[in-house]
């Protein structure tokens, strides 16, 4: 099984009134790593080792 970068009770919080639909959750962390991943890809090509929110 894959690390979660979510918080799973965070997630259905924000989702008040919603159900949170199977495989949602872990589509969403798949969503997040790969757009941590890119972002630090970005940082590096710019010369930095700080990933700002323009990364993203």
């Amino acid at each position: 099984m894959e690390r979660y970068y979510i918080v799973k009770s965070n997630l259905r919080k924000l989702a008040k009134g919603f159900a949170i639909g199977k495989g949602f959750d872990e589509s969403l962390n798949i969503y997040v790593k790969e757009a941590v991943l890119k972002a630090c890809l970005r940082a590096k090509a710019n010369g930095r080792k700080t990933v700002m929110p323009k990364d993203l």
